[in-house]
């Protein structure tokens, strides 16, 4: 590894930040305070992502020098995003797991929910827990629901307990035991003992890790840690070591699923909070684009190369999920995956991704996904040996994407594969592969369009008061078709779009989140304990905010609680501003949530005892407004037109001559008429309707469309 000269002149200073995609894995640096960027864009090395961690950032350092004749701005820090929590639990590639449960429990994660998820299908697949059966360990020890010890936890029991670790062979252990979420001296007691006689094996215990109720949702979430956390462990060694190579000093941060990043140290900790850490990159950036506009509504939409994924975020914040589902056996059956408790944005898996293959199913039907080929084979028209027909494929035949300009031209898409690949297709249905080609697309466009109005629906949002704001290297090529069948009026793509989460890296906060449940209805509650245990939280999240770097910045916090009425099974969301607890801050909460609840489900329920089941704490350095330019010459006097191409309009339903523009040559306050196309290294902006398109001063583009 060659390493590259960093030194600190007058220049500024640089940010780097690189996400790891199912297909493609993005960097970009930025210079500041003035925000000048450069983008580099590299297939995904899946056998070790580290690789193409270190190819962006070599050059990305070799774009910055060369803009600065040779000399370096000092890096200041990498941020990074990665899908390696989510691709080990979805390959079952993680590390041999025991766990440690409280007599009685241990078939917990066997029972789970014991629902079926797809209620007719016979052949029906429950996803297979993480720790089998047989390195499963019960301990002798028993808290009530108040956390008030029932059965002690003694000395001979932890011998034993330890005795029968050692036995397992194991290169982690899950510690999950009843109530521990109210006390934590057990749990904490026995992963003491662990630590001391083991001092190797990785230990996670539910208290630190979700400290919730739910015994199945807590169960899950404290194995599903303890089986990434050896490999996440030594993949963040290995690739704090390479950026330290290349940029001496610079400290790793890590993109968390909340929207914000923490160190390297407590990802490695806790890597379960990254699960989402790259389509939470992609929201903020959306988020940061609708700010500078002047925009509070928007539906962030980000379509890679593996899939789409959609948020609403109203008020300039995205909503947070606290429970989220992953490694699903059913791609989009809820229910089929292992549920997970931590804190996430609310995303929604919309639809599939640039490299979802296309298939004929037993009825005879032209589908889409959910297989993807990935960054290796990937789409047919890559050339690397993939056969499928892909949603990538059908673009180039529809004249969407530049087969000679792919990743500005170093990568050559093969036109003769891809039309190969959508042959056989056409050859099933009796179709020409360009109708087949138009049919994988629309097919994928109208997916997202339906799942993505559900999603704002279920938030009580109608989708035509929303702007939609587009990221990843697929999303500005399908997002005018989306947002027509949603009737949105108004499209934004953010500068270097197709790397956009990467943008979104920079612009996150160093953010904490913090849980306890303990359920009580408000009257009973006993504001002292509830103060007492915040103020313990609190401590706690500013060492790890100090550990992210955020020691010396202002800081925002909240409270937040979990409520419903007893009785009800489904929680309501409520969110304060910090304050000082205690029996004033009774009708605060009472007030704020049914405010909430009368939002949600238009009334109140009379003579109801409102309930807290679970206190929440969230921390985070203040969120800015970023705003970018390119880093080197790009802008022109004029647009530079690249002549037309063909291109298939979906309206008129044929194909037609459009102008086709190097986007990079747009000035702010540039206007151009669609149908047109921008073309980037990064992606590809298709306009193929009427529509009003014009350059903004922070370089996103807005398109109007004038034709639904």
């Amino acid at each position: 590894m060659n390493k590259i000269s960093i030194t600190s002149n007058s220049y500024g200073k640089l940010r780097i930040a690189v996400d790891i995609g199912g297909t493609f894995t993005d960097g970009l640096a930025v210079l500041v305070p003035i925000g000048r960027i450069w983008v580099a864009k590299t297939l995904t090395t899946p056998r070790d992502p580290g690789e193409a961690v270190t190819t962006v950032i070599v050059d990305l350092l070799k774009q910055v020098s060369a803009a600065h004749a040779g000399a370096q701005p000092a890096v200041t820090e990498v941020v990074h995003g990665t899908t390696l929590v989510t691709n080990t639990l979805i390959q079952r590639k993680g590390a041999k797991t025991g766990l440690v449960v409280t007599r009685g429990t241990r078939d917990v994660l066997t029972i789970a929910r014991e629902i079926r998820y797809e209620l007719y299908d016979l052949n029906l697949e429950i996803p297979r827990p993480l720790v089998p059966e047989a390195l499963r360990l019960e301990v002798d020890e028993r808290l009530d629901v108040e956390g008030e010890v029932a059965t002690a936890l003694t000395d001979a029991e932890i011998d034993r307990l330890t005795r029968d670790v050692g036995e397992l062979d194991v290169e982690a252990v899950a510690v999950c035991l009843l109530h521990a979420y109210v006390n934590d001296a057990h749990e904490k007691k026995i992963a003491a003992a662990i630590k001391k006689r083991f001092p190797k094996l990785a230990v996670s215990i539910s208290s630190g890790i979700a400290r919730e109720i739910r015994e199945f949702e807590r169960m899950s979430t404290t194995a599903a840690n303890a089986y990434v956390q050896p490999l996440v462990a030594e993949y963040l060694d290995r690739l704090d070591g390479r950026v330290h190579a290349l940029a001496p000093g610079a400290p790793l941060r890590i993109m968390v699923s909340s929207g914000g990043f923490t160190s390297g140290k407590a990802a490695a900790e806790t890597p379960i909070l990254l699960l989402e850490s790259g389509p939470a990159g992609g929201v903020l950036s959306a988020l940061n684009t609708a700010r500078n506009a002047g925009i509070d509504q928007i539906l962030a939409f980000d379509m890679g190369g593996t899939t789409a994924k959609a948020c609403v975020a109203v008020g300039g914040e995205p909503l947070i999920a606290h429970s989220f589902e992953c490694a699903r056996v059913s791609r989009f059956a809820r229910g089929s995956g292992l549920p997970i408790l931590m804190p996430s944005i609310d995303l929604i898996e919309i639809g599939a991704g640039g490299g979802s293959i296309a298939h004929v199913n037993d009825l005879g039907l032209l589908n889409v996904g959910p297989e993807s080929a990935g960054a290796d084979p990937g789409p047919a028209c890559y050339g690397q040996g993939g056969t499928g027909a892909t949603v990538t494929d059908a673009d180039l035949v529809l004249g969407y994407l530049n087969a000679d300009n792919f990743l500005g031209g170093e990568m050559k898409l093969r036109k003769d594969l891809a039309v190969a690949a959508l042959q056989k297709l056409a050859t099933q249905l009796k179709l020409t592969p360009t109708d087949v080609a138009w049919g994988i697309c629309n097919i994928v466009n109208e997916n997202m369009a339906s799942a993505a109005r559900i999603h704002i629906a279920e938030k009580g949002h109608d989708p035509r008061e929303f702007a939609m704001v587009a990221t990843g290297g697929a999303g500005p090529v399908h997002v005018v078709e989306v947002a027509r069948k949603l009737q949105i009026p108004r499209v934004l793509a953010t500068i270097a779009a197709g790397a956009g989460s990467c943008l979104g890296l920079l612009a996150a906060p160093a953010r904490v989140d913090r849980a306890w449940s303990n359920p009580a209805l408000v009257k009973d509650i006993d504001w002292g304990r509830v103060a007492k245990v915040y103020d313990q939280l609190r401590a706690d999240a500013e060492d790890e905010l100090k550990s992210a770097g955020a020691g010396s910045v202002k800081l925002q916090w909240w409270i937040g609680a979990e409520m419903r009425y007893a009785g009800q099974g489904h929680n309501v969301s409520v969110s304060l501003p910090w304050r000082k607890i205690n029996a004033a801050t009774k009708a605060v909460l009472l007030e704020e949530f049914e405010q909430r609840y009368r939002q949600l489900y238009g009334h109140l329920v009379p003579n109801a005892a409102a309930q807290v089941v679970t206190w929440r704490l969230t921390g985070r350095s203040v969120v800015k407004s970023h705003k970018f330019a390119w880093g080197d010459a790009r802008v022109s006097a004029k647009p530079v037109m690249h002549g037309k191409r063909d291109i298939w309009l979906p309206l008129v339903r044929k194909c037609a001559a459009v102008p086709v523009y190097d986007r990079y040559s747009l000035k702010p306050g540039t206007r151009i008429a669609g149908p047109v196309i921008l073309e980037e290294r990064e992606s590809t902006l298709v306009v193929p309707v009427a529509a009003d398109v014009r350059v903004l001063p922070d370089y996103t583009v807005s398109i109007t469309i004038k034709e639904f």
